[in-house]
């Protein structure tokens, strides 16, 4: 073959490369718009995001928004309600409780958050196992998942810290534990669809090893369930360790944690109920932002809905 020859066909290839990679873009950015398109239409599940995106941002910077010092003492104002001077009014102790709810979101946000992602991370790789392998190995994982789903999650949470003791970080445990068979589950259907896929069989006909086919061709199909199922699960996570802290089973009562706050107020719901009310409003918000918005992306990204 000719140099001529040689230079035309390293062209041609060339070609290929690039005119395939621009496709694959391309069809990513119109997939990417379309999406955008289709989550717009839905109103609640836009507001829901606005609010979920806020209160992230408060978890990361609202400490240092607080107006009072959170652990703060003010015998002069105790029980006060709200007013211009505290948004929120004061607790037992005089502290701001709009600024023991802002310094308390890193700490309710982000073990809920954490405890959902190591359970994600357990449940995803179970799943995979289980629907790529089949056998014993789904036996077992079902099996163990179906225990787990027989007791309600709250139940097993208070079990497991019962067994752990109480604390932060056994509240987190206790929460990563109740999220894993359900991502497990979704994991092992995911993986049945995507497994009998054409690509599949032609990279196992090419001799790909079994962890190559798992986690870059078969996982990338199962990501919209496990997006959504991540978010849906974020609000039952903020749930349950909420209560947690609320039986006593979690943060100190001391800590600005929401569910540990709603615990000390009880007491005070005839004398003081904007102490009970006010950190419930902004429990009950959270878990429903996160809620609304898995189920807009849930339906954004059903093909069946138009």
């Amino acid at each position: 073959m000719s140099t001529n020859q040689n230079e035309r066909v390293e062209n041609q290839a060339v070609f290929e490369e690039n005119y395939i990679d621009e496709n694959i873009i391309a069809d990513k950015s119109s997939k990417t718009r379309e999406f955008i398109k289709k989550f717009l239409k839905r109103k609640t599940a836009v507001a829901a995001f606005v609010v979920m995106v806020f209160l992230l941002i408060i978890a990361i910077i609202g400490p240092s928004l607080a107006p009072y010092d959170p652990s703060a003492y003010d015998y002069d104002n105790i029980l006060a309600p709200p007013s211009a001077e505290h948004w929120f009014g004061t607790d037992q102790f005089g502290q701001d409780i709009f600024s023991r709810i802002l310094a308390g979101a890193p700490l309710t946000l982000g073990v809920s958050l954490s405890s959902v992602v190591v359970g994600a991370v357990l449940g995803t790789v179970l799943g995979l196992l289980a629907g790529y392998y089949g056998g014993w190995i789904e036996m077992l994982v079902m099996r163990g998942a179906d225990v787990l789903f027989s007791f309600p999650d709250i139940l097993l949470a208070i079990a497991i810290v019962a067994l752990l003791g109480p604390g932060i970080i056994n509240v987190f445990i206790a929460v990563a534990v109740f999220t894993v068979p359900s991502f497990a589950r979704m994991m092992r259907s995911a993986t049945l669809a995507v497994k009998g896929s054409l690509y599949v069989e032609v990279s196992r006909s090419l001799g790909c090893k079994d962890g190559r086919i798992l986690f870059l061709h078969i996982f990338p199909g199962t990501i919209q369930s496990l997006i959504v199922n991540f978010t849906m699960r974020i609000g039952s996570a903020i749930m349950a360790a909420s209560s947690l802290s609320f039986l006593g089973f979690g943060a100190n009562v001391t800590d600005p944690e929401w569910g540990a706050m709603l615990s000390m107020s009880r007491s005070y719901l005839s004398t003081a109920p904007h102490m009970v009310y006010l950190p419930g409003l902004v429990i009950f918000v959270t878990v429903l932002a996160f809620n609304l918005f898995g189920d807009g992306l849930r339906d954004t990204l059903d093909p069946k809905i138009k």
